[in-house]
């Protein structure tokens, strides 16, 4: 295979936005083990005292990731997210106005290979969330596994993220004063698994859980579509009933993750790589749907709204579909 290298002379604003890049990438896929592994030395170091007394923190703080998180405008605003934002580059773009006094839902879709739109826009002020939406507070739902390992924990939650638990989201729409935007990547992490260029396959049909929240607390659902989140990288074919997918369903019922085999560029050559490819990502947040608090759902009216949920994001996607380089005749699929 021919190795394409990247040129030697490359500008410094793009060496630093491919370091941006690279640093999430770590933080995705290795900083939980790297803390998980510090922890355990300092346990069986002469440092173990520090181990057990943030032990004792843990234990104590066990709940905050299920209770709206806690938040660092100073992390949010690092420089080095707008390096991660220009890479790509990554765009935030408004429809209407939220009215800050109401909680929201935000159902992002596609949910990508690492979710970066969802990520550089929700967890980073990189975009201007803030300046766009004044008044709300954006929180990405994660998987609850991750908030149990030491240190890691911690980090993430300085960006906003808080976990995807039933409780978790029940907390954020409930809150009186309003203010709140739960973002939940409604394909979850099944939805990884068919992430590649091209891709306009949904899973959301059978997701129905933050329909039916949603009602129970009169929480408003806007819809949320990240052109190009999809394009970022390439993965290996695992067509469904193939053994490589058989496995990768096994793997995920066992440890509740996905396990994509994904790759795009490297750091210094183009060739093959874990850095995603540099391809525009231009995420729209729909107009809000009326939501009527129910504390008392019937399935006929989480399926009633969950119609309207799917009508409005096709009715965001085709309406925005040309504007970010899509033909006329690709439509989103729902599974």
């Amino acid at each position: 295979m021919r190795i394409e290298f990247a040129p030697l002379h490359v500008p410094l604003r793009r060496r630093l936005q491919t370091a941006a890049v690279l640093q999430w990438i770590f933080s995705f896929l290795a900083l939980a083990q790297c803390c998980l592994a510090a922890f355990i030395l300092l346990l069986v170091s002469d440092w173990w005292t520090v181990s057990l007394l943030y032990a004792g923190w843990l234990w104590l703080d066990w709940d905050t990731p299920s209770s709206g998180g806690r938040r660092s405008q100073w992390v949010r605003s690092w420089t080095v997210w707008e390096h991660f934002r220009d890479y790509f580059p990554l765009k935030l773009i408004k429809t209407v106005d939220l009215d800050p006094t109401k909680n929201y839902i935000f159902g992002f879709h596609p949910h990508g290979v690492l979710v970066a739109g969802g990520f550089g826009n929700f967890c980073t002020e990189a975009t201007g969330f803030s300046r766009l939406f004044p008044g709300l507070r954006p929180h990405l739902l994660m998987l609850p596994f991750w908030f149990r390992v030491p240190f890691f924990r911690d980090y993430i939650m300085c960006g906003g993220l808080v976990s995807s638990s039933k409780a978790s989201l029940s907390h954020l729409i409930s809150q009186p004063e309003g203010g709140n935007v739960a973002v939940i990547a409604v394909g979850g992490a099944s939805e990884a698994l068919d992430a590649r260029p091209g891709s306009l396959t949904l899973q959301v049909r059978s997701r129905k859980g933050f329909i039916k929240l949603a009602l129970k607390h009169g929480a408003q659902l806007v819809p949320v579509f990240s052109f190009g989140e999809n394009e970022l990288f390439d993965q290996m074919e695992n067509p469904a009933g193939s053994s490589l997918r058989r496995l990768q369903n096994r793997l995920q019922s066992i440890m509740g993750v996905a396990v994509p085999l994904f790759h795009a560029r490297g750091v210094f050559q183009y060739s093959f790589g874990l850095i995603p490819y540099r391809r525009p990502i231009h995420t729209v947040v729909g107009k809000p749907i009326p939501v009527v608090q129910n504390p008392s759902p019937s399935s006929e009216d989480i399926k009633g709204l969950h119609q309207v949920y799917l009508e409005n994001l096709t009715e965001l996607f085709e309406h925005h579909k040309l504007t970010f380089g899509l033909d006329e005749d690709q439509h989103l699929t729902f599974t």
